[in-house]
C-alpha cells in the first residue's frame, strides 16, 4: 500500500472512524457482489485452442544411451554428470540436489 508522506496525519479517533466505515464498505460490496465462483478444472475442460487435435502427430526424438560419466538419480530420475553424484542411498546413486 503506498503512503503519502505529504498528507496531514490522522488522530487515533479519525483512524478508528476511517477503519469502520471502510469495514461497512467492504461487508456491503461483499455481500451485494453476484459473482459465481467457477471452478477451475471445469472451465479448463471446456477450452479448446484451436488446431489442438495432435492425435495423428508422432514424435521423434533420438534417444541417447546414459554415457560412461553419467548416472540417473534414484530420487529425481534424471541423467546426471558423476560430478553432480553426492552418494548413494540403499545403494543406489543420488544427485547433489536430492540429497539436500
Amino acid at each position: 500500500m503506498a503512503t503519502d508522506y505529504d498528507a496531514p496525519r490522522k488522530n487515533e479517533e479519525e483512524v478508528e472512524q476511517d477503519s469502520l466505515e471502510e469495514l461497512k464498505a467492504r461487508r456491503a460490496e461483499a455481500s451485494g457482489s453476484s459473482e459465481v465462483d467457477e471452478d477451475e478444472n471445469a472451465a479448463a475442460e471446456d477450452f479448446e485452442l484451436p488446431g489442438a487435435d495432435l492425435s495423428g502427430e508422432e514424435l521423434s526424438v533420438q534417444v541417447i544411451p546414459a554415457q560412461d560419466d553419467e548416472f540417473t538419480c534414484s530420487v529425481c530420475f534424471l541423467v546426471q554428470h558423476r560430478s553432480r553424484l553426492a552418494g548413494a542411498v540403499d545403494g543406489k546413486p543420488v544427485c547433489r540436489d536430492c540429497a539436500e
